[in-house]
Parts: structure tokens; sequence; C-alpha cells
């Protein structure tokens, strides 16, 4: 059975590069269909392929999947092989831990720095909430980095799920020029240099969708 990623644009939605790059990571192949947001139309057509209106959307044969965590577990559960988790169990309930607390959390990061990977904003400023969560981000990379990355340049060393959970945060942190620490740097550098980043921030740059309440 072939997989289907419905997904939003590219340089805008984060939480469809969440699980765009998790099955790209894993080597698990699957068809992408790009519907804009918030455009005229857009909910109509994301309803096509799910009641929730929203994207990213998994479709499986007869399943389907929304949320991008929810797409994450799914497909490490069909393809156990391709180790979306770590296989230590302590490792592996860090990094469910790590990736709910993303997907819950940090709402003052995500409100101000909008995800657009288009742009560059050198020196923009930070309030002291988003400041707040970028610190916490920090300490959970460098945290989970120092208990469980030594075996590569990843979170658990190896690519993971929390990582692509944090693939988003890595090019917030770029297009608003977020000072972190030089560790927390070079982590997002080896994220950057994925070739699939690369696809990904190629094809965001070729879309023509515009949507201004992301772009300052």
């Amino acid at each position: 059975m072939s997989i289907t990623l419905v997904l939003g644009n590219k340089a805008y939605s984060s939480w469809s590069l969440r699980p765009w790059i998790a099955l790209k990571q894993a080597g698990i192949a699957f068809e992408e269909v790009v519907i804009p947001i918030y455009i005229e139309g857009s909910s109509e057509q994301i309803r096509k392929h799910s009641a929730a209106g929203k994207v990213p959307i998994l479709k499986h044969g007869d399943v389907t999947v929304w949320d991008s965590l929810a797409i994450i577990e799914y497909a490490a559960e069909a393809f156990p092989k391709a180790g979306l988790w770590p296989e230590d169990p302590k490792a592996r309930a860090l990094a469910r831990s790590i990736s709910a607390e993303m997907h819950s959390g940090f709402v003052p990061l995500r409100k101000l720095c909008t995800m657009n990977t288009r742009k560059l904003y050198p020196n923009f400023a930070l309030n002291p909430e988003v400041e707040a969560d970028v610190a916490r981000i920090e300490q959970i990379w460098l945290g989970t980095r120092a208990a469980h990355g030594r075996s590569g340049p990843f979170l658990f060393g190896t690519w993971t799920a929390a990582d692509a959970m944090y693939a988003p945060v890595v090019t917030r942190f770029r297009t608003y020029d977020v000072k972190v620490s030089k560790p927390a740097r070079d982590y997002m550098e080896a994220v950057l240099a994925l070739p699939a980043m690369r696809e990904w921030y190629a094809a965001g740059a070729a879309e023509t969708w515009v949507l201004p309440q992301y772009e300052y």
C-alpha cells in the first residue's frame, strides 16, 4: 500500500515539516500533496482528506492519520525497523517526552517567530516570553545530547523522531537569528545540512504563495 502525505506550504507549515522529514530520514517512501494554507478554498480542499481540516494528513490504504505526532507514531509502528524512536527504553521515554513538550508547548515562540524558510531577519528582537522558550529548548537540546548524543550529531546521536519534532524550531532560530550557544548551533547546522532539509527549503523557495501574516 502506498502512503500519501498531505502537506501545507513548505515555506510556512511547520507542522507539515515534522512528519515529512521523519519519513524522509527513515527511508519510508511516500507521495505528497501540497495544499496552500490560509487562502480561499484551502480548508475545503483539506477536508476532502480529513474532517479535522488541518494539515498534515497521512493516508495509508484505508487508514487516515492527522496531527504530526500521531503520524510519526503511526509510522513508527507500521515501520518498526525505521528507527524513528531510540531502541533504549529510557532514551525512548525521553524522546517521547521532549517531542510531546514541543507538540504542546512554546506558544510564545510560535506566535512571534512564525515559520518562514524564505526569510532571514538579522538581530530580530525577542520578547521575554520567547527568550524563556529559547532557553528551555536549548536546555532540552544540550541535556539530551549530553546524555544520549555522543554517537552522532543529533539529539540521540542518530536521527530520531525527536529531531523531526524540533526541525521547524531549527528553521525558526535560523530565520530570526536567534542567539544560542555553540553546541546548540552545531546541532542546528547538522539538521540544516541534511539533504532532506535542503530539499524542503528548495521547495519552499520555489512556491509562489505569499501569506502576509507570515511576513515581517
